[in-house]
């Protein structure tokens, strides 16, 4: 089981940079940070640009990986988004993990335009990856879709990791699911709609099921957001429950988020220490 954590981008740098360094330190696998333009959970917060933070991020670490937590076609276009990946995938020496979703949220239409409807919302999370993963691999690219479009995109040098950067699929729906393991080198998900905890980890394992379904027994990387109905790093009894709930259900990986001084994800860096020290050994 590798474990990961949320960085939200929220700090200033001087503030965030320590953190990013202790959970290399600490020994997560992963570290990531949201891409969103302002997120519904934390609107009147401080708020920065995500593909920057990484950068920094990739400047401040060496060995654990760095990822979007998760990319969407809300504001992003491929051509514009394959540059960044190039030289942030670059910068970190080909650690650098582009997790990838339709999107939701105030990103939907804070740059105006209509809120699509759950399918067309997929249509474009398809468009939007075959034409990244086209950019990632191929150099003059002429695209023209419903939602995207490129002139002879030039897209050299390429990426460190070949063919390219790992995509880390989110995906509920059937079609997404095709999608995430296509293109995807993994899935993630922050499980169903519930009222409880036990019910949410019901919805974790009827998702992971209906993956079973797609993959057909093809092996898979499978991502677990453990906050989505409970905060998994309230205590260090209570993340290693839920790691072991994840790991039961066939998760490759899990992800929490970096403990904040109040509101969401409130908790105390005395807990996330003593999960480092006594929880994560024990699922190595």
């Amino acid at each position: 089981m590798r474990c990961g954590i949320t960085i939200l981008p929220e700090y200033r740098w001087s503030e965030a940079a320590p953190k990013w360094r202790a959970a290399e330190e600490l020994g997560f696998d992963h570290v990531w940070t949201y891409d969103h333009l302002t997120w519904g959970g934390l609107q009147d917060s401080p708020w920065y640009g995500t593909m920057p933070t990484l950068t920094a991020a990739a400047l401040v670490t060496s060995t654990v990986r760095l990822g979007t937590f998760v990319t969407s076609p809300n504001f992003r276009h491929p051509l514009a988004l394959t540059r960044e990946i190039l030289a942030l995938d670059d910068i970190s020496n080909g650690r650098f993990i582009c997790g990838i979703g339709a999107g939701g949220g105030i990103d939907t239409t804070i740059l105006g335009g209509e809120d699509l409807t759950p399918r067309q919302k997929v249509d474009r999370l398809t468009e939007f990856t075959e034409l990244l993963d086209k950019l990632l691999t191929t150099d003059r690219v002429d695209h023209q879709g419903e939602y995207f479009e490129t002139r002879n995109g030039r897209t050299l040098p390429g990426c460190v990791q070949q063919p390219r950067v790992p995509f880390v699929m989110a995906a509920n729906g059937p079609r997404s699911l095709r999608l995430a393991v296509k293109y995807g080198t993994g899935w993630v998900t922050t499980g169903g709609k519930a009222d409880d905890l036990d019910t949410w980890w019901t919805t974790v394992a009827d998702l992971s099921h209906r993956l079973d379904d797609v993959l057909e027994g093809r092996p898979f990387d499978r991502y677990l957001s453990l906050d989505s109905k409970a905060y998994a790093l309230s205590s260090a009894d209570s993340f290693a429950d839920a790691v072991g709930r994840a790991e039961t259900l066939g998760f490759t990986d899990v992800i929490t988020h970096w403990p904040r001084a109040e509101g969401v994800y409130a908790g105390t860096e005395a807990a996330l220490e003593k999960v480092a020290t006594e929880v994560l050994p024990r699922f190595r």
